[in-house]
């Protein structure tokens, strides 16, 4: 089945729908992935998002973790999941946490579980939910499961980028290489961004990126691109102790800057997709691939 043959009958009302609810055609989709547990991943979402709204800009974060997710790190429970929409159990407006000014949180674990299995109707469900969003949303920040069944989301396929978070240890770099590894062998994605996270100095995250390049360079696997790098920072560890961002609790810490950073680069990473329906495109391929990836290939 060609790419979103399942959904084309929802083309034209529904591409309308989604470009109101992401308020622009190239509004930003990036999803956060890792290797492994441990390297901060969501703690980087939750403060790239909280740095992001502090640009002005509508942050949206589909989240795929049920356990230490992004809403628990602004203090918010995630009592609800898209699924309960996609049945409807819930509406839309009761399962969207709004945890800070600018940013909210789609508890999103269940339903990305369950994407590969929904029948035609979930799907017209699912497409009708989100276009009834009224709020747009400047950046999708997608916040990566490790276990997803089918050995890595389709929310990272379907992105425009894929940000592999990476920690300085031995353990984590192998880890990261292996994912990189899989997802280009098995579904074909040839470039991901990395975010060395927890390090001294830029130095140092600069000969991880550029080490771990050169292998997956030379091995023909992928182009990986330097994200930037979060240095280690107490203010961080107390700021999430807090429930806060750091960027908002202490402006002037390293991480809070490296955080404003990296938001400012990332609105002006340039976008593969230069169709106008992108974000049209983006859903339709999300229920395609779920229903259509192999998890054999995956975990080759």
């Amino acid at each position: 089945m060609r790419l979103g043959g399942v959904v084309a009958e929802y083309r034209g009302d529904q591409a309308a729908g989604l470009r109101r609810l992401f308020g622009r055609e190239q509004s930003r989709i990036v999803t956060f992935a890792a290797g492994s547990i441990g390297v901060g991943k969501s703690i980087s979402v939750a403060n790239l998002a909280a740095a992001l709204a502090r640009q002005g800009k509508e942050v949206l974060v589909l989240d795929e973790n049920t356990d230490d997710n992004v809403a628990s790190l602004f203090g918010a429970v995630a009592r609800n999941d898209l699924y309960h929409v996609v049945n409807r159990e819930k509406s839309l407006a009761n399962v969207i946490l709004p945890v800070a000014p600018g940013i909210r949180v789609l508890p999103a674990a269940r339903a990305v579980q369950e994407l590969a299995h929904m029948s035609v109707a979930q799907q017209q469900v699912l497409l009708e939910s989100i276009c009834t969003m009224e709020r747009p949303a400047d950046v999708i920040l997608v916040d990566a499961s490790l276990d997803h069944p089918l050995g890595f989301s389709p929310l990272g396929l379907a992105a425009h980028d894929t940000v592999v978070v990476i920690s300085a240890t031995g353990a984590s770099i192998t880890e990261a290489y292996a994912l990189i590894k899989k997802v280009s062998l098995g579904y074909n994605r040839k470039h991901f961004r990395i975010l060395v996270n927890r390090v001294k100095g830029s130095g140092e995250a600069e000969a991880i990126h550029t080490n771990i390049a050169h292998v997956t360079g030379s091995r023909g696997l992928a182009r990986l691109e330097y994200a930037g790098c979060i240095p280690l920072d107490e203010h961080l560890r107390q700021a999430s102790r807090l429930c806060q961002s750091v960027v908002g609790l202490f402006p002037e810490a390293p991480a809070a800057k490296a955080y404003r950073a990296l938001a400012s680069n990332l609105l002006h990473w340039p976008s593969p997709d230069n169709e106008a329906g992108g974000l049209e495109q983006f859903v339709q391929q999300l229920l395609h691939l779920s229903q259509h990836i192999d998890p054999i290939a995956i975990r080759a």
